[in-house]
């Protein structure tokens, strides 16, 4: 087989990076992050507290908090499932972790970089124990619904490991989206799903190659 996908090479000569699905889905997770970062951050902090006003007041916010992470949940774990395959790591990956910082340098390029590099994927595999953290935490806390059936010495470390989580997540999330922006035409794929196979002879060389079955 030489790897080509109709299915993926469209008519027009652009690669289909991203169905319909996957761009609605991940745009789902994204407004929720926004949600739940923001909101969590108002209850964290008096400080920040202002930002219930975003959500229609303190009542109303950190009722939908628990329901916005539980939904995260629930979206998110089928759809990393769909991911998987893409996201299992090679020995491709591996050269990209050592010279990571010569790759954002642009002093070195990867001519064996799949559907996804080493960054994206490393990203994907910590959302994965991350998020089922923040759900196992949050639980403990829900009020009123779970956390009278906890002790409080439990309740106290739990919101520990939920700020804790949060934060990594913040930073991984910030992360993410820096290099997107900084990775020109990324965005653009996120929002329409289609790339060029410039774009992807270069960014993806290995995914490009398993496409189109041409060489770098």
């Amino acid at each position: 087989m030489s790897g080509r996908d109709e299915d993926i090479l469209l008519p027009d000569g652009k690669i289909l990076r991203h169905d319909n699905r996957e761009r609605i889905v991940h745009w789902i997770i994204a407004i929720a992050f926004v949600f739940l970062f923001l909101s969590g951050l108002a209850m964290f902090s008096p400080f920040f507290f202002w930002l219930s006003m975003l959500f229609g007041g303190g009542q109303l916010m950190r009722a939908l908090h628990p329901f916005c992470g539980a939904m995260l949940v629930f979206v998110f774990y089928p759809y990393a499932y769909g991911l998987r395959k893409d996201n299992r790591w090679t020995s491709a990956d591996s050269n990209w972790v050592r010279n990571m910082f010569a790759y954002m340098r642009k002093d070195a390029h990867f001519t064996d970089t799949g559907k996804y590099n080493a960054g994206q994927k490393l990203m994907f595999w910590s959302m994965v124990p991350i998020i089922a953290l923040l759900f196992a935490s949050g639980i403990v806390m829900w009020q009123p619904w779970f956390a009278p059936s906890f002790p409080p010495a439990l309740r106290r470390g739990a919101g520990l490991v939920h700020a804790a989580m949060a934060f990594v997540m913040f930073v991984g999330i910030g992360i993410h989206w820096y290099a997107a922006f900084w990775t020109k035409g990324s965005i653009q794929a996120m929002v329409r799903g289609t790339v060029s196979q410039a774009w992807a002879r270069y960014h993806h060389p290995g995914w490009f190659r398993n496409i189109t079955g041409k060489g770098p």
